[in-house]
Formats: C-alpha cells, sequence, structure tokens
C-alpha cells in the first residue's frame, strides 16, 4: 500500500514565489525600538531547511538565493554552506494504549530512523505513556539505541502525556552544548492525560533551541477536540513547530510512518548553514524569517545554538 501523508505547513508562506519561515527567538519581545546607535554588526548562524512542495530537500541553493530578515529588516547573507555539525535528536514515542494498533509500523519506522541516524547524531529515545520515561539517554551507541525501539511496548488503560514528555525533554536540552537540536515526536490523537497548558511549556521549548518535529498518526474525525487534553497538545503542535523552526506532517495511515521519518532524515542531513550579518543592538529581534527566491521551494530554519 502507498504511504500516504500530508505536511501541514507549520508556517506561512509567503505570497508568491518566495516560501518564508518565522522563528520567534526565545528571548523577552521588543515592545520598543532602541534609540541607541548601533554597534559593528555581527554574524549569526541559521540553520535552514529548504524542500520542494513533495518534501525533497533541495541542495543546490547559492547564498544569494536566501534571504533572511529579522523584524522585516533585510539583512545581508554573507555565506551558505551544508551544514556538517551534529544533530542532537531526542525521540519521543506515544506508546498511549491508543497507538497499539500501530505497533508495528512505529518499531520499524523507528529502526529505521536509527539505522540511519544513529551513530553519527546523539540520540536518546523517551516514551511517554502514563509518564515520561527514558528508555536510552543521549548516545552514539546504535545498538542501545535499536535495543530501546524493541522496548517500545502501548501500556494498558494509558492515555499520552505529550506535553509532559516535551516540556521535560526541552528542559534538559537546554542544557546539553549543541549548536544543532532536534525533538522527533510520534503521536496519535487518543487522550492526552497531561495537566499542564500549553502555555507553561512553549517558552521551555523556545529555550531549548531545539526545532520539533511531529508526525501525527491520524484517525476519522480527528483528535476529541472537547478534551483539554487534545486541545493543549494541538496548540502545542502548532505553535511549536511553527515557532521553533520545525514542523508538522499528519499521516492518514500508520504506514506512511516509515517515508516520512525518511524524509525527515533526509531533511536533517542536508541543512544550510545560513550565515548572515546582524547590526547589534540592545534589542534582539523578536522575528526571524528566512525564505528562498527560487520559485515552488518552502524554507524553515532554527537559529544556531549557543554553545557556553
Amino acid at each position: 500500500m502507498p504511504s500516504v501523508s500530508r505536511r501541514v505547513p507549520a508556517l506561512s508562506l509567503a505570497v508568491g514565489t518566495v516560501a518564508a519561515i518565522a522563528i520567534w527567538l526565545a528571548m523577552p519581545a521588543a515592545s520598543a525600538q532602541s534609540g541607541s546607535g548601533q554597534r559593528p554588526a555581527r554574524d549569526r548562524d541559521l540553520f535552514v531547511t529548504v524542500t520542494d512542495d513533495k518534501g525533497t530537500p533541495v541542495t543546490d541553493l547559492r547564498p544569494q538565493e536566501f534571504v533572511i530578515r529579522e523584524d522585516g529588516m533585510r539583512r545581508e547573507v554573507l555565506s551558505a554552506q551544508r551544514a556538517t555539525e551534529p544533530v542532537t535528536i531526542a525521540l519521543m514515542v506515544d506508546n498511549s494504549q491508543f497507538t497499539e494498533p500501530y505497533l508495528g509500523d512505529i518499531r520499524r519506522a523507528l529502526k529505521t530512523f536509527v539505522e540511519r541516524m544513529g551513530g553519527k547524531h546523539p540520540m536518546a529515545v523517551t516514551t511517554v505513556a502514563e509518564r515520561p520515561t527514558i528508555l536510552v539517554d543521549y548516545t552514539l551507541d546504535k545498538k542501545a539505541l535499536l535495543a530501546a525501539t524493541e522496548r517500545v511496548f502501548p501500556i494498558p488503560n494509558s492515555g499520552s502525556t505529550f506535553l509532559e514528555g516535551l516540556r521535560e525533554l526541552s528542559k534538559g536540552l537546554a542544557g546539553r552544548e549543541a549548536e544543532r537540536a532536534a525533538i522527533v515526536a510520534i503521536t496519535a490523537e487518543g487522550p492526552e492525560l497531561s495537566d499542564r497548558h500549553f502555555t507553561e511549556v512553549l517558552p521551555t521549548l523556545r529555550t531549548s533551541g531545539a526545532s520539533l518535529e511531529v508526525l501525527v498518526i491520524t484517525r476519522p474525525g480527528g483528535a476529541d477536540m472537547g478534551e483539554e487534553g487534545a486541545r493543549n497538545r494541538a496548540f502545542l503542535i502548532d505553535a511549536g513547530s511553527r515557532e521553533t523552526g520545525g514542523g508538522r506532517v499528519d499521516l492518514l495511515t500508520s504506514m506512511s510512518l516509515g517515508p516520512a521519518l525518511e524524509r525527515l532524515a533526509a531533511q536533517l542531513e542536508n541543512q544550510y548553514r545560513v550565515t548572515y550579518a546582524r547590526p547589534e543592538s540592545l534589542i534582539p529581534p523578536e522575528k526571524i524569517e528566512a525564505s528562498v527566491t527560487r520559485p515552488g521551494l518552502s524554507a524553515r530554519g532554527t537559529p544556531a545554538r549557543t554553545i557556553r
């Protein structure tokens, strides 16, 4: 059966041929423009993924094809090259009872993803049925990661704690030294048991500096939005993926999970590191927009994390 999936844009695309992405930084919003003079420009880096309409990464872009804006002001692009830094990846898997019919497909997809990305990128595997549970902490040991995927079992009579899991992973990533990080979450549309409101989790996610990539195994009619937990999860996925330069993919069947993770792996492996000049100011920008001028392409990106 052919895999079927629908990419839900994490960000609004600019009108016409320019695909734009808005990235909200984990800093206080500026309420007024600074009246002080500007200091010399400083280089800033943005990890940008550029894809065609099928989600395939585009790898032959030149620096002059990137457009970077901060709070609407265009910045000078200094260089654009393939990103070679490892990506610290937090795999978060919904193993609540609702996912039991999808267990085989979830395990196969995870195994394929780990086979491709493990050993090169530090990875951790966490499940979120009843409570967040670390199956294996960040490691380059591919055998340990593969063994963890085999320990993904649905827990009877359980619900998901997606929000709590995302909060804990975000807090952990904030303390790790890595320029690139991504939270890759696999979830379904079953009951959500987290007590937290999405507005409690979103600031922690922003501070982590990681992009949020979510693959949702959907069901006919969608999640029960009459449940507060399901609403909070939906709002968090939408805002979190949009504001971190990540994305959301809705899967019509669990059989589509494997190909979707393969596409995501290719996108992470083919990001650009775009360096641009930012005039230093006392007030940091609220929003960064990255776009490309080549027609028919979309872009999303995440600021490089600061290593202390």
